[in-house]
């Protein structure tokens, strides 16, 4: 139990990592690790989930229905987010997205110790991101250690709105104020929208810390979404995560309103046709599955759009425990994109 103290959750345990000076000039870096339970040595496999923007980990339904099928279940909160927040910190910024690099594979680092099994990565939203450009990175640097599958759910892959905002004169302008003003906030916090569907004290069916994850989300600032736009042009180009993959999204997007009754069923933060668009530049052996009606997060979506995304990910993950390692590994037929 060395380093490892009781987490915010019942029954769960968190562990801190140092990471010395913000290159950003915000203090100290942490990044916690949280994981479900005692440690378990036998375990055959394990998950390490990876939140978004303006998210941490709390799905504990989730972290559950792993450990059911047999995984040990661990959580990554990134340096600046959620239980690794410090006082005098900017919210989840960062203007490097390979700063992360060096938290991840201190929980991996953690995870061989615990048990040696080969670990699943799971990342949404921005984490989806993250995680599919560091093993893009792994893959380059050397063979794939510790990895052998990854699954994202509605990964962030290019900048919704007009498409001048993805054009080659908006990015520079952007490099441009972000070395001069990085912390320039373009886009403010909204009095409500996706944020109502999801927490019980509103219009959702969850609870989790309104500090951490905020109703109306964190201020977004150009260092941040330079870092951002910098990653999802560097995977336009093509990725090999090296591993296979599960992309799951929402089959719809909708306009995000503040009436929560209203973007109850489908994704009101990303452009499903951009996931759709992007997705093949993952990497090989990749599953591509919309779910009807699913929110930004298909694990919080209503429940009879969630159930499918159980039952979607149950389907993947019996190929992956199976099927995947025979000679000519193929996934389950995946959702054709035309």
């Amino acid at each position: 139990m060395s380093g490892w103290e009781p987490d915010v959750l019942a029954g769960y345990w968190q562990r801190t990592f140092a990471l010395g000076p913000d290159p950003d000039g915000e203090g100290e870096l942490e990044a916690t690790l949280v994981r479900r339970g005692e440690p378990e040595p036998s375990a055959a496999r394990a998950v390490l989930m990876v939140h978004g923007f303006t998210d941490y980990f709390f799905n504990t339904e989730l972290a559950d229905h792993f450990a059911s099928r047999g995984f040990a279940f661990y959580a990554l909160d990134l340096h600046k987010c959620g239980r690794s927040h410090r006082e005098g910190q900017t919210p989840h910024f960062t203007t490097d997205l390979a700063r992360y690099d060096t938290e991840l594979e201190r929980a991996l680092d953690t995870i061989a110790t615990e048990s040696g099994a080969p670990v699943l990565v799971y990342g949404h939203s921005a984490g989806g991101l993250v995680v599919s450009l560091w093993l893009d990175r792994r893959r380059a640097a050397a063979p794939a250690k510790g990895v052998s599958g990854l699954i994202l759910n509605s990964p962030w892959l290019d900048l919704q709105g007009h498409a001048i905002l993805r054009t080659a004169p908006t990015s520079a302008a952007l490099l441009a104020l972000g070395r001069l003003r990085k912390r320039t906030v373009v886009r403010r916090p909204s009095e409500g929208g996706y944020g109502t569907t999801l927490h019980r004290d509103y219009d959702g069916e969850f609870d989790y810390n309104l500090t951490w994850k905020p109703v109306g989300g964190f201020p977004v600032t150009v260092g941040w979404i330079h870092a951002i736009r910098r990653g999802q042009t560097r995977l336009h180009r093509g990725l090999d995560v090296g591993v296979p993959n599960l992309i799951l999204r929402s089959d719809r997007s909708v306009r995000e309103v503040r009436d929560p009754a209203a973007i109850q069923r489908g994704d009101a933060v990303l452009d499903v046709a951009q996931i759709a668009r992007w997705a093949g530049c993952i990497g090989h052996r990749t599953s591509i599955v919309p779910i009807a009606d699913a929110k930004h997060d298909v694990f919080l979506s209503v429940p009879e759009s969630r159930q499918l995304a159980y039952a979607e990910l149950d389907r993947w993950l019996h190929w992956y425990l199976t099927d995947h390692r025979a000679e000519n590994p193929a996934p389950p037929t995946p959702f054709e994109e035309t």
